[in-house]
């Protein structure tokens, strides 16, 4: 299965009320069509969960309030609960205007293992690509050095469209 993780994007953000959200649903499925994970699901849409790690000073949220142009985020991403599915250990940076993600998937067993310090073994990785494991590695050792922990858990609901052939834009809509 090919990765569709976009590396490098340009975000913009709104806040819309769900009668603009549907109207955007009826514009954007004209151009575009559902995501492998919103298919067939109520509401075209699939659950999200982040578990949001910071130092004890908030030192990573405070970057994002004071609107600082180059921070990071430290995030647990995970989208069930079933244990047979990865949980994703990902860095998400903002590099002036441009939003730069790495991840690295681990199998379950591993979350506590991984939160409590230790460095990811082979076993752990859902994949044996280098980069995901590079990025687990880089994600703990940000985690380390921050002495960052598990602060918060967001979820919602996912809807989200593609064009047929690739990931060149992407529209979310999360509620």
């Amino acid at each position: 299965m090919r990765d569709k993780l976009q590396l490098q994007r340009f975000e913009l953000k709104y806040i819309i009320e769900e009668p603009v959200a549907r109207a955007v649903r009826d514009y954007v499925s004209t151009q575009l069509e559902l995501d492998e994970f919103s298919v067939g699901k109520p509401n075209y849409s699939y659950p999200v969960h982040s578990l949001y790690l910071d130092s004890d000073d908030l030192h990573l949220c405070q970057s994002t309030i004071n609107s600082e142009k180059n921070r990071y985020k430290l995030r647990l991403r995970f989208y069930n609960d079933q244990p047979d599915t990865p949980v994703f250990f990902e860095i998400k940076r903002r590099v002036d205007s441009a939003i730069l993600k790495q991840r690295g998937g681990v199998n379950r067993q591993a979350v506590d293992w991984l939160l409590a310090g230790h460095m990811p073994e082979p076993a752990h990785l859902e994949s044996k690509e280098p980069k995901h494991f590079f990025a687990l590695q880089r994600f703990c050792e940000l985690m380390k050095r921050l002495e960052a922990r598990p602060k918060v858990h967001v979820s919602y609901l996912r809807e989200a469209w593609l064009p047929h052939d690739g990931n060149s834009v992407r529209v979310t809509m999360d509620r």
